[in-house]
């Protein structure tokens, strides 16, 4: 099995920390290509980051020349995977959707831990277009830009574990980590707080391999189908 895994800014140290963690939580025989993008957004923390972001990532996985049996998305709450449904047969995973639908059979409400307060709205956006935004106790964010994150990983989990304190007190039973720059700290935040804490790329990568393994594929007999073909001037942007 053979997983692409998207990182959502051109960023080579968090693509290290997806390469890392994606192929900690893959099995063994699960092949993982992670890639970066050639052009975008260096790191993706406001709306208009997110959609330069979203085009990029359309771009480098509908320009992928090697052979992958599914897309794993890790950027929490970007843009774009709907226009990637479309282009691709195999299944596109968002580590959004699949944290969350990984938390829900774990505890009645779930809150997400994140980087940014600004992105709340985005992280929240997505989860109600996915349908999974009901059992959301709140978007809880260290207010640490996603850089930083992997400067120093013990100061954000430190961080990570403070909000968690206060999700909890408002109501939360699990914790989701609402970004791939924090993948590593699952474990620790669920040991300090006793409380299971489900890691968005770690959900990724386990629920691509599922639906790998079902022999599942994205429907195109209506919302997914291939877009009609028209003239898109200066689409795909020229190599750089």
């Amino acid at each position: 099995m053979r997983l692409l895994v998207t990182n959502c800014n051109t960023s080579a140290a968090v693509s290290a920390v997806i390469g890392a963690e994606s192929r900690r939580a893959a099995r063994a025989g699960t092949e993982i290509m992670v890639r970066t993008p050639s052009w975008g957004v260096s790191s993706a923390e406001s709306w208009y980051d997110s959609y330069i972001s979203a085009a990029s990532v359309l771009d480098l996985a509908t320009s992928e020349t090697e052979h992958f049996d599914a897309v794993v998305m890790a950027g929490f709450g970007e843009p774009g995977r709907e226009g990637l449904r479309e282009q691709l047969e195999v299944p596109v995973v968002d580590i959004t959707e699949a944290a969350v639908a990984i938390a829900g059979p774990l505890g009645h409400r779930y809150a997400i831990l994140t980087s940014l307060r600004r992105t709340s709205a985005q992280i929240m956006a997505s989860l109600l277009t996915a349908g999974l935004s009901s059992g959301c106790a709140g978007v809880y964010a260290i207010e640490q830009p996603v850089l930083e994150l992997v400067e120093d990983p013990e100061a954000t989990i430190a961080a990570l574990v403070k909000v968690g304190r206060r999700a909890l007190a408002d109501g939360a039973e699990v914790l989701v980590v609402g970004c791939a720059g924090m993948s590593s700290s699952g474990p620790k935040i669920s040991a300090e707080l006793g409380v299971p804490v489900v890691d968005g790329l770690a959900a990724g990568i386990k629920f691509a391999e599922g639906l790998v393994d079902l022999g599942l594929r994205t429907s195109k007999i209506s919302c997914y189908a291939p877009p009609p073909g028209k003239s898109r001037p200066g689409w795909p942007p020229p190599a750089r």
